[in-house]
């Protein structure tokens, strides 16, 4: 077939295909005795794989590592490995429309709808009644949820799992309104190393391994950093006894 066949078989233009022989990307193929090119299924399946990898996001050096691997391979391989690839873009699609589809059912969307089912129930369970600080601990934790790998999410949601008890809610609720009675007041308040002391008792203690015994460029020193740098000098003083206590616990 002729190039412009090739390129509207693969859904590429023309001058991708010349730019891909000009880089050395794709093999120019047996050309006819009047000097066209003649290109083969494998030429096309060659190209097809040249643009999922693109898609797929991997650089023209890493194409070319992939593909310096297939020479020599039989063309079935080669095309199952292409289907494989396919499937798990459509899987991926999959997945992300069934989130979408969720989404458009909800009559009220509201800003945190956009994170997984999970995460969205747990912020909710902290909604607790306008606090300053369960605000905090809601975009952070809706932050985790979008920027993090699929395990660190689940981490997260195990670790927060025992705070959602109806218990563990009440007296999470009034662990933040002590918080929140903080907020003005000096760091040497007789009520500050109390709430630490709290504070280090109310936590699991898989979250305070995962907080304290982790780099400190991990989920839970992250978070740590986080709390202290929105909030008032008194409750950050909470914060800094709270992690002295949890060190000499772990």
């Amino acid at each position: 077939m002729r190039i412009s066949e090739l390129a509207a078989l693969v859904g590429v233009s023309t001058r991708t295909v010349r730019h891909y022989h000009h880089i050395g990307l794709l093999p120019e193929p047996v050309r006819l005795a009047n000097g066209y090119r003649d290109y083969r299924l494998r030429d096309a399946v060659v190209l097809a794989r040249v643009r999922r990898l693109a898609e797929l996001g991997l650089s023209l050096d890493e194409i070319r590592d992939v593909l310096a691997d297939d020479q020599g391979r039989e063309l079935r391989e080669m095309l199952e490995e292409l289907d494989a690839d396919l499937a798990r873009q459509q899987e991926a699609i999959g997945a992300r429309r069934t989130r979408l589809a969720v989404l458009l059912a909800e009559a009220d969307l509201r800003p945190d709808s956009a994170v997984s089912p999970e995460m969205a129930g747990l912020l909710r369970d902290l909604s607790s009644g306008g606090s300053r600080f369960a605000a905090v601990d809601r975009e952070w934790l809706a932050l985790m949820d979008t920027v993090a790998d699929p395990a660190d999410r689940a981490q997260v949601l195990d670790l927060m799992s025992p705070l959602t008890e109806p218990q563990a809610l009440a007296r999470g609720h009034v662990l933040y309104e002590r918080l929140d009675e903080l907020e003005d007041a000096d760091p040497a308040d007789p009520r500050v190393p109390a709430l630490a002391a709290d504070l280090a008792a109310y936590m699991p203690e898989a979250m305070v391994t995962a907080m304290i015994g982790t780099p400190a460029d991990a989920h839970g020193g992250r978070w740590l950093e986080a709390m202290t740098a929105e909030v008032s000098p008194a409750q950050a003083e909470v914060f800094r006894l709270l992690v002295i206590t949890l060190k000499h616990r772990t």
